[in-house]
């Protein structure tokens, strides 16, 4: 028997918020963004059951009462017994930014809460950026002992667990991970004294040591005991550890990490940095969750002056899912950034492969070698990326390595350069004319113009164009002129496709398709592609970076006949293009999340699966939690593409 468990609100009044546990309706501040994401780490994460959790729970000091953020009592407790000598965990949450030695609102507080409360034995004090947990510990003379520790514990573990197990390792859950990065990236930058972008440098080789542990590792070696934390040996004896693991990750991927690099942190730094991250499960955490920790922390270390922006995960899925790639399909990012399509397209194969696998009726020990095999080969084979930005090709490698591992593809170089400045194993890989499917978003603007000759002599939209009357073309002429990259990325992109079968999705500003000074490169993709899909993004899509105003283009390369058939007949050819208006992108131009509301303005909300649950009986428990419904309507386009694309071919 399986039972559904659910929660009945589905509307939502504008500035508010369904709670997580309980299911009140709450202003929601920026205190409360923080405690939300907190009630679910303690439920996704640390296995709290929210039954025994009471959020806003009220107690009393002296003559007064007070109201304690979240407290967790024993689990079958009856509601009525919830007093104070029985509350277990005490949690305090803050707006980003209070300080946790703020006289009312930090961690005295929460001291002051414990002090009433005797069978507290952790408590815990957030405001997403700081972290501080406390042990309890009742000593023989009745005196009550406060020890620091790392991380509040997994539901009935122990508060003084010193190694972790590979068992005890959790997916991160909700935005705990970009939490994480957050506190350890802040850390690094206030103690060790370097800037923020040498500091992401420092944290992204602890994130590869992490993740190489959880890959070879017989026991986790990525941890710092509370006992090591307190001592400058223990310290000491963590960063050896973490050094030996940083030594393999650098004879692993020695295309991204030199010989001579070392991790250099102080002890106690490494050692705190450690402990934000080593009870996470960096390899199973879902593929969203990472990439929005990972692209918070890169875009604002990493971000150039070369008209880079960073594709949002919704567009680069709604593309993704567009071109559809296959584990057949070489799939190529000619300017990759930090590899969002690359690594939603790299996951939507493999979700592909997986599947197909699962319902071949193999046995499961089969199905697991054929599934490893299968993906092995895509990996090393299918994913290419280039950029020309140093550090972002770092910093994909390293984005790929904790999302699959396709790291091995990508390669520095100027796309739009000749060929013959290609290194010699990007040449190797023979891209032009044989790649199946192109994703990009290439850098914009006239502000970054490309004015080398060599280069620009490569395209015919390198040259100089004039407007024929009387023909009603635009003719191509011998000179050639300075272009933004995007134009030039336009005809890169078409000489790396497959003529007749490849098909790319890349990001264009407006001006492309509707500037009159511009025709000659309408007219140059009508002329050597076939349109599928013309998409109107909405104006918001890339804010806060930029506010231009961009459209998604979908087409298929055409072979040298058709383009031949085309001269001779100068008439283009007639045939349908799919097209649509994405007019809600999911956040507004600040960048904050937006989400569907009824006509009263209220947010609607959706029961989503959370949990699933055996009781003792058998019975299976499916349990769901409310969630706003983001205003995004880029996967209903993506969707409505392919079943034009079904009807029409």
């Amino acid at each position: 028997m399986t039972v559904q468990v659910t929660a009945p609100p589905k509307v939502v009044p504008p500035g508010k918020v369904v709670d997580f546990i309980d299911g009140t309706l709450r202003e929601y501040t920026p205190e409360e963004y923080v405690r939300q994401e907190t009630l679910k780490q303690l439920v996704r994460e640390l296995g709290y059951k929210p039954e025994s959790i009471v959020v806003e729970w009220s107690l009393k000091m002296g003559s007064k009462r007070y109201r304690a953020d979240i407290a967790i009592f024993p689990d079958g407790l009856d509601p009525a017994e919830r007093t104070q000598d029985k509350a277990l965990v005490l949690v305090e949450c803050k707006k980003r930014g209070t300080s946790p030695l703020d006289k009312k609102e930090g961690i005295e507080q929460l001291r002051s809460y414990v002090a009433v409360c005797p069978g507290v034995e952790l408590a815990m004090w957030t405001n997403g950026s700081d972290l501080s947990v406390v042990h309890i510990i009742q000593k023989p003379d009745g005196h009550r002992a406060f020890v620091d520790i790392p991380e509040l514990p997994r539901h009935g573990e122990d508060a003084d667990l010193d190694r972790p197990t590979f068992e005890q390792l959790r997916p991160a859950a909700s935005d705990s991970l970009l939490f994480a990065f957050g506190r350890a990236h802040d850390y690094i930058s206030g103690n060790q004294g370097l800037q923020k972008p040498e500091a992401f440098w420092e944290l992204l080789k602890l994130i590869f040591c992490k993740i190489h542990d959880e890959r070879t590792s017989a026991r986790p070696e990525f941890y710092a005991t509370p006992t090591e934390r307190a001592s400058a040996s223990g310290q000491a004896k963590c960063k050896r550890r973490i050094d030996q693991l940083f030594n393999a990750v650098k004879a692993e991927y020695p295309q991204i990490f030199r010989p001579s690099e070392e991790l250099d942190l102080h002890p106690n730094v490494l050692a705190f940095v450690v402990t934000q991250l080593q009870l996470f499960s960096l390899l199973s955490s879902d593929v969203d969750v990472k990439g929005k920790a990972y692209e918070e922390v890169v875009g604002s270390n990493l971000r150039g002056d070369r008209g880079e922006f960073f594709t949002p995960r919704n567009v680069c899925r709604m593309m993704v899912e567009m071109v559809d790639p296959t584990e057949d399909d070489v799939v190529l990012d000619p300017a990759c950034g930090t590899g969002g399509f690359l690594v939603t397209a790299m996951n939507h194969v493999i979700d592909s492969i997986k599947r197909k696998v699962m319902e071949s009726g193999r046995s499961l020990e089969v199905q697991t070698q054929v599934i490893q095999d299968r993906k092995s080969r895509y990996l090393r084979d299918k994913i290419v990326g280039i950029d020309f930005n140093p550090s972002l090709v770092r910093a994909t490698k390293m984005n790929m390595v904790m999302n699959n591992d396709g790291s091995g593809g990508l390669y520095q170089a100027n796309s739009l350069a000749p060929l013959p400045t290609w290194d010699d194993d990007l040449r190797a890989r023979n891209l032009f004319g044989s790649v199946d499917v192109v994703l990009t978003n290439p850098p914009f603007g006239s502000k970054i113009p490309v004015d080398d000759p060599a280069i620009l002599a490569q395209y015919d939209l390198g040259h100089k164009w004039t407007y024929d009357q009387v023909m009603d073309r635009w003719i191509r002429q011998t000179e050639t002129t300075s272009r933004p990259p995007e134009i030039l990325f336009v005809e890169r992109c078409v000489q790396l496709l497959k003529p007749g079968t490849g098909r790319a999705a890349i990001v264009l500003p407006d001006g492309i398709l509707g500037n009159p000074g511009l025709g000659f490169v309408r007219q140059w993709l009508l002329d050597h592609t076939t349109m599928l899909a013309s998409v109107d993004m909405h104006p918001d899509t890339f804010q806060p970076s930029t506010s231009v105003q961009t459209s998604v283009l979908v087409f298929r390369r055409n072979t040298e006949e058709q383009i031949a058939f085309q001269e001779r007949t100068t008439t283009l050819s007639d045939y349908e293009v799919f097209m649509a208006v994405c007019d809600h992108i999911g956040h507004d131009k600040r960048g904050n999340a937006t989400f569907v509301r009824d006509e009263q303005g209220h947010e609607v909300v959706a029961e989503i699966p959370d949990a699933i649950t055996e009781t003792a009986d058998g019975a299976v428990l499916v349990h769901t939690t409310q969630e706003r419904v983001p205003d995004d309507n880029t996967l209903a386009i993506a969707h409505a593409y392919r079943d034009w694309l079904v009807k029409t071919t």
